[in-house]
């Protein structure tokens, strides 16, 4: 394990003065697809007053939120406020306030990594929060209407499942849905004089996961695409595949230019977990490539899923990502990776 830099042991202490000690709180049961707080179970059961917004600062203008389900990415500037992703509703008010005591200028646009619902279940609150930037000919009479609420963005596919139109899970409400989809590779657009990509990474988590490149500030918000509490979370049943999982950390690594070594420079904020740089990225890839080729090669040996699991393929990893309890235990992660290396 390479020694953190100084940078990485002020975030650590941040998160353990916090109490955070870069734990999530315990994760929802799963919905029939598998999903943490899915899509359309709302939240998990917890205390919610007991939640508290703890804001980290990354680097330009961007800062980190952590709160209760996945983290939130806030980049603030003159022409207003973009957020990206936004946890459960029962937590709204408690996320205002702390974007409130990084601007008070407008919340014009959400970005939604992906459906699920520790992501996404906040859109209709926060959205009523702000609103869409207007011109042209939506002006005039439908100025008022256009404008209301702020743009929540994302790939298609976040609609499809949320509408229910894929999945075959029922609609969550329309207020939470995208109003802005993109199909395709990428959208690029231009926000507090800083370029922004989201990048569509097909069949990774799920068939619909984006990461956000903030170029100018030089951070990459990536949706579960990459978690530093759990194994890969591959959601099956929406699309999610372990070789797409591994396609969306090398992304990640290509985007990223370190200062010197593995540390520094571009800084990662996860799905969940702690705030990171190359380094970490590059431990997570290698974790999931070892045991992706330790699996794919008793596939190879004709191994059922059992004698897999029996033979413990994450076994030296184990204390970092491994339980055997909660929603995403190892056991789960062992036969996604193995039903879609198997197909």
């Amino acid at each position: 394990m390479r020694k953190p830099s100084a940078a990485g042991r002020a975030i650590a202490l941040v998160f353990a003065v916090a109490g955070l000690a870069c734990a999530q709180p315990a994760a929802a049961p799963p919905d029939r697809a598998g999903n943490r707080g899915g899509p359309n179970r709302g939240a998990p059961a917890q205390n919610f007053d007991a939640v508290e917004i703890q804001t980290l600062p990354a680097q330009g203008r961007v800062t980190m939120l952590v709160g209760a389900g996945g983290n939130i990415t806030v980049q603030a500037g003159n022409d207003g406020i973009l957020i990206v992703d936004t946890e459960y509703p029962q937590l709204s008010g408690k996320i205002l306030a702390a974007i409130r005591k990084i601007s008070d200028k407008p919340l014009h646009y959400i970005i939604n990594t992906h459906y699920h619902g520790d992501h996404t279940a906040g859109n209709e609150n926060l959205r009523k929060a702000g609103n869409t930037i207007t011109g042209g000919n939506v002006q005039g009479d439908l100025g008022a209407e256009a404008s209301e609420g702020a743009a929540v963005i994302a790939h298609n596919n976040v609609l499809e499942r949320m509408s229910g139109a894929i999945g075959g899970q029922p609609a969550t409400p329309q207020g939470t849905w995208p109003t802005d989809t993109f199909v395709g590779e990428e959208k690029k657009m231009w926000f507090n004089n800083e370029g922004i990509e989201i990048i569509h990474i097909p069949n990774a988590h799920t068939d619909g996961d984006s990461i956000v490149f903030f170029r100018k500030s030089d951070v990459i918000s990536t949706g579960d695409l990459f978690v530093t509490t759990t194994y890969p979370i591959i959601d099956v049943a929406a699309g999610g595949t372990i070789n797409g999982y591994l396609d969306g950390l090398q992304k990640i690594v290509d985007l990223i230019i370190p200062v010197y070594g593995q540390e520094g420079g571009t800084l990662v904020i996860p799905g969940h977990g702690r705030l990171c740089d190359l380094g970490d990225v590059l431990n997570y890839r290698e974790m999931t490539t070892i045991i992706r080729d330790r699996i794919q090669d008793m596939i190879k040996k004709g191994m059922t899923l059992e004698q897999v699991k029996a033979a413990k393929p994450t076994f030296d990893y184990d204390p970092l990502y491994g339980t055997t309890t909660g929603f995403w235990t190892t056991d789960r992660f062992v036969e996604a990776v193995y039903q879609t290396l198997k197909k």
